[in-house]
């Protein structure tokens, strides 16, 4: 599902029970995010693995605008200059096979816009993303992964 919803619960997701945010959450909105996830080749004792660093997306509203940017943070900052600020809660594995995790995630918000009253995050529906296969060549190299999401932003 993709776009923004203003009121209602998700529709048409299997999102398991163990993601659900709290009771007593209304939906801010959903919306559609496209980017990357970006690896850096980190030092795992003798040998070199990838390492998360950072997520680059835009996410777009029912009208197709960017609506939020998603970086380091994680953070989804508003074009309105609201920000939230999340930390993972719980993970569930993907049901597609090369997709990274849905998530729930706790919000700290900044700011006065739409995000200034958003508590949670969800991330599902997810398509690739996943860390690089085999060895990374050098300490400090990065790859940048393709991925999709939905992220629904709860108050």
């Amino acid at each position: 599902m993709s776009g923004l919803l203003l009121a209602g619960p998700a529709v048409a997701q299997d999102i398991p029970a163990e993601l659900a945010p709290p009771a007593g959450t209304a939906l801010i909105g959903t919306f559609a995010a496209k980017g990357v996830q970006i690896y850096r080749c980190a030092a795992q004792g003798s040998t070199l693995e990838w390492a998360f660093k950072a997520p680059e997306a835009q996410l777009v509203d029912a009208q197709g605008k960017v609506f939020l940017k998603h970086y380091a943070g994680p953070t989804w900052e508003a074009v309105d200059g609201s920000k939230i600020v999340g930390k993972v809660m719980k993970t569930a594995p993907a049901p597609t096979t090369g997709a990274i995790p849905w998530l729930l995630l706790s919000a700290e918000s900044s700011g006065t816009g739409v995000l200034a009253t958003a508590r949670f995050v969800q991330r599902v529906n997810t398509a690739g993303g996943v860390a690089p296969n085999g060895p990374c060549p050098q300490v400090d190299a990065e790859q940048r992964v393709p991925y999709a999401a939905d992220y629904l932003i709860y108050k």
